[in-house]
């Protein structure tokens, strides 16, 4: 019985046969590229359920690979390269990537994270209601992935929605940054906690000066917290 379908981009065949060997024992359907343009191709047949995606590939790079997918879907991605720069990291997470692997990886490692991955895909639709949170002039919409701003959807990557709907669930609840990496990443989470920092500066540039009833608010020495004068509708 598969387990879903699992796209693998890479350039380097041994690490594709390698990959592909190890997620069909776990039961997954493994499909590989070796180029970008291959990528967006295999993506748009095949419908993956996941992308291992590397950045350094002939024709479009892993960034131009991810930012094509998430145009269309929020399908995980996970990052899986040899550049270890926490500039490189960023650039990722911005783009909409879910994680990020460095080489030389623990294939171990990386069947964790699928499966941490998928989980928490399930959890998503094993919920049919609506999720959404409301405030003055603020819109988050879990069921379609959508923020709205003064009622004009704003461009957000799946990772910084899910956290803005995460605090703003629960507010005036101070989290640190391994809770919120918890519960929103997930606890198999192999990444460090400076991915809040960022995901909350970008936020901030969306929700400046859009509401004085609220606010995303730093926790000096603690976390962050979604400070608002009144419960969610």
């Amino acid at each position: 019985m598969s387990l879903g379908k699992v796209l693998v981009v890479d350039d380097d065949n041994n690490i594709c046969e390698l990959l592909k060997l190890y997620l069909e024992k776990e039961g997954y359907n493994v499909i590989v590229s070796h180029t970008g343009d291959h990528a967006i191709v295999s993506f748009n047949h095949l419908k993956p359920d996941i992308v291992l995606l590397d950045i350094m590939l002939p024709e479009l790079d892993g960034w131009q690979v991810c930012r094509e997918i998430r145009k269309k879907s929020n399908v995980p991605i996970i990052m899986i390269t040899a550049k270890s720069e926490t500039f490189d990291k960023v650039l990722g997470l911005e783009l909409g990537a879910d994680d990020y692997i460095v080489k030389p990886f623990d294939t171990k490692e990386v069947i964790a994270r699928i499966k941490a991955v998928s989980r928490r895909i399930q959890n998503q639709t094993s919920e049919p209601e609506i999720k959404e949170v409301r405030y003055e002039n603020l819109v988050v919409n879990m069921t379609r992935y959508e923020l709205r701003v003064n009622n004009k959807v704003q461009d957000t990557p799946p990772k910084e929605l899910e956290l803005l709907f995460y605090l703003a669930s629960n507010p005036n609840h101070v989290y640190t940054r391994d809770q919120l990496l918890d519960e929103v990443w997930g606890f198999e989470y192999y990444g460090d906690s400076r991915t809040i920092d960022v995901h909350i500066k970008r936020l901030r540039e969306k929700l400046e000066g859009v509401s004085k009833k609220w606010s995303l608010k730093t926790v000096w020495g603690v976390g962050y917290k979604f400070e608002a004068d009144e419960d969610p509708q």
